[in-house]
């Protein structure tokens, strides 16, 4: 088998939500297998400070200000880009936010926006970017989100569950009517990454920190390039007949329900 496989080069990827996080380390990996990267936002200021964090990674990126809930917006980002940099290739959609709150103190409007943003959004980007994909005729790649509670639940995450739920089955139904234009849609599942945004509980002792740790059976938290290789291979020609599937990568917390009693 020949590395070429996994070659980006000559392609362009566009990341939503990439400003920070596991968008970012997804980004830098795509940009160190050969693709040309470009990153949304809503926030030009976040964005202007991530370009800076890319840099120091060595990756040159192109950035723009847009909500991905907006069709409009989004249709006219798209034709910015196309003339200032290229059409896409590869759209990794990553944009997403959680709100913990209990179901009976969720107010409704809150779970509409999580629902509009993890899973409209999702829809809207995979929608107008697919629709030039086709027109090109050269194919393409769609890499959804998902996570771990398109499986299973977790108190609090009500809607965010249901969102990652249904992006899973959104993902299986974009493979099915987009699979004879030679578009792969496929999604990635992360498990618990050690990130700025866990850094807080990531420390001995606290209980969701000890809880990951015992849970998972790599014994330890992701660390956000880890996810960089399942990322590179959705978007290159190596899963080229790999089509509606959600690839977990959560050091195998959705392998068993936990060690026994005792079990170190």
């Amino acid at each position: 088998m020949s590395l070429s496989l996994f070659d980006l080069s000559g392609k362009t990827a566009l990341v939503t939500g990439a400003s920070h996080g596991l968008g970012m380390a997804i980004a830098i990996g795509l940009a160190n297998a050969g693709a040309s990267i470009i990153v949304n936002g809503r926030s030009q200021e976040r964005l202007d400070k991530a370009r800076d964090v890319y840099a120091k990674a060595g990756v040159k990126v192109a950035t723009y200000v847009f909500d991905v809930t907006d069709e409009k917006q989004v249709d006219g980002a798209l034709d910015s880009m196309e003339k200032e940099v290229a059409p896409i290739d590869i759209l990794v959609n990553n944009a997403a936010i959680i709100k913990r709150v209990p179901i009976l103190e969720m107010e409704a409007e809150d779970f509409r926006q999580v629902l509009d943003i993890d899973l409209v959004g999702p829809f809207i980007m995979a929608k107008n970017v697919v629709s030039r994909m086709i027109k090109r005729g050269k194919g393409g790649k769609v890499i959804n989100m998902c996570s771990m509670m398109s499986e299973v639940s977790r108190n609090t995450v009500s809607a965010y569950a249901a969102a990652k739920g249904g992006l899973k089955m959104l993902t299986k139904e974009m493979a099915d009517e987009w699979a004879k234009y030679g578009i792969q849609a496929n999604a990635l599942g992360p498990g618990y990454f050690a990130t700025d945004q866990t850094a807080p509980i990531r420390v001995d002792g606290h209980p969701f920190n000890d809880f990951i740790v015992k849970r998972t059976p790599a014994r330890r938290w992701g660390n956000p390039d880890e996810l960089q290789g399942a990322a590179i291979f959705l978007a290159s020609k190596a899963s080229d007949f790999v089509n509606g599937h959600i690839l977990y990568v959560d050091g195998g917390i959705l392998a068993t329900l936990g060690s026994h009693a005792g079990e170190e």
